[in-house]
């Protein structure tokens, strides 16, 4: 699916630290060489305000899904306190950055020298494991700390996401109970976590996980303060269009509301591409056409990394002016570097007399896109521009949710 847009006036500011291209300056006219990104700070806005005022408990915003300073300052700006931080490196972004957010620490495998700094330097109390090998290394790291939340993460099923995350992770039914009694034992507040995968599609996934979550409880006969439900909280995308995010929210509430837990126990959640994937797209010059193969300038070893490795469908729109009249087409692309792997297959769907000078920007690559970048053969990032007009996609306005993308400078067919 693809949609006409017309020269696209880019707003007189930008990010921090980062070059601003033009005032007003259209793509064409400004023909910039290398991709552009372009940053939505209201999509991001807008998806922090709608979970802290729908969420029906703490949401913490995962970092790997965009690390960037500026839009971790949205979110905290519009209501996100914690942050869900897998490294060290993390951490000392998140504190850096904004001094007074609490930084969990949920990645299940970590550096006892990663354990000690986030402790003692950052002030992290909370902490996810999965191993009594992990509760060793953190108890012994915070020198027997008595102040930890502590997290024990439950392995379950992915069934109902687009990208599994049940392998990795998480302590299976069996040995829960061994864990959560001795996990108890230390911490000052016990948790139970688990992450039913990427881009969920149904709500499904998080009843059934909260009835695994349960039977750990029981079983175990434990006290339990916390309940987090992870990540996984779609976006829309071409051929992924998810039921409202009310309804995944209804349903977790529903299933926390039932749990034998502590009457004061908090729910808490970890959206990452949620909060993020509406937040920047990137523009791309095509700089070969062969058949219906179109050569890019990024690509698998930049913000494309989840198209070429999984297939991943992202929105794109020729960005020309006059529109083009030609009928839809079927495009692969190639991104810049030497390497074969560098492959999107798509399909991607622009106007049959896209070619070499063209410029195509391709939404929704706010989540797991910009944050994947790299400088492998030597091809990098270029600006970085803010601009104010719509997504392609959102979860967030009903009227976008299948990409139906309005703005004074955007023409509709």
């Amino acid at each position: 699916m693809h949609q006409h847009h017309r020269a696209l006036g880019l707003a007189p500011q930008s990010t921090a630290g980062s070059p601003v291209l033009g005032g007003g300056i259209d793509i064409a006219k400004a023909a910039p060489v290398q991709p552009v990104t372009l940053v939505r700070p209201h999509a991001a806005a807008r998806a922090a305000r709608f979970f802290v005022e729908k969420f029906p408990g703490r949401s913490m915003y995962a970092v790997k899904a965009n690390p960037s300073p500026d839009l971790l300052q949205i979110l905290w700006d519009n209501g996100i306190t914690h942050y869900d931080t897998a490294s060290i490196t993390e951490v000392r972004l998140v504190k850096s950055t904004l001094p007074d957010a609490v930084c969990c620490f949920m990645h299940p495998v970590k550096s006892e020298e990663a354990i000690a700094e986030a402790y003692f330097e950052h002030g992290v109390r909370t902490f996810s494991l999965d191993s009594l090998e992990e509760l060793g290394k953190i108890v012994r790291a915070t020198d027997d700390a008595t102040d930890l939340t502590l997290c024990v993460r439950l392995r379950v099923s992915s069934e109902y996401a687009k990208l599994s995350l049940g392998s990795k992770f998480g302590v299976g039914q069996a040995e829960a109970k061994e864990l959560l009694i001795a996990t108890r034992q230390v911490a000052d507040a016990l948790g139970i976590c688990f992450h039913v995968g990427s881009q969920t599609m149904s709500p499904d996934a998080y009843a059934n996980a909260m009835e695994r979550v349960r039977a750990a409880i029981v079983d175990a006969a434990v006290t339990v303060d916390v309940i987090d439900v992870g990540g996984g909280f779609p976006s829309v995308y071409p051929g992924m269009t998810p039921p409202p995010l009310e309804r995944f929210f209804e349903t977790i509430h529903r299933a926390f509301e039932s749990l034998p837990i502590s009457y004061s126990a908090e729910l808490w959640a970890e959206p990452g591409r949620s909060l993020c994937a509406e937040y920047s797209s990137v523009v791309v010059r095509v700089e070969r056409r062969r058949g219906n193969e179109l050569y890019i300038n990024d690509g698998a070893y930049g913000t494309l990394f989840d198209a070429a490795h999984i297939g991943w469908k992202y929105p794109v729109q020729l960005l020309r002016e006059p529109d083009s009249e030609a009928r839809d087409l079927d495009f692969s692309f190639w991104g810049p570097t030497c390497d074969d792997l560098d492959f999107m297959k798509g399909p991607f769907a622009l106007p049959a007399d896209t070619n070499t000078g063209d410029y195509v920007e391709i939404g929704m690559l706010g989540a797991y896109g910009v944050a994947m970048r790299t400088a492998f053969n030597g091809f990098g990032s270029g600006e970085t521009v803010v601009v104010t007009d719509e997504p392609m996609f959102s979860v967030y306005r009903r009227d976008l949710a299948a990409g139906d993308r309005r703005s004074t400078n955007v023409v509709k067919l």
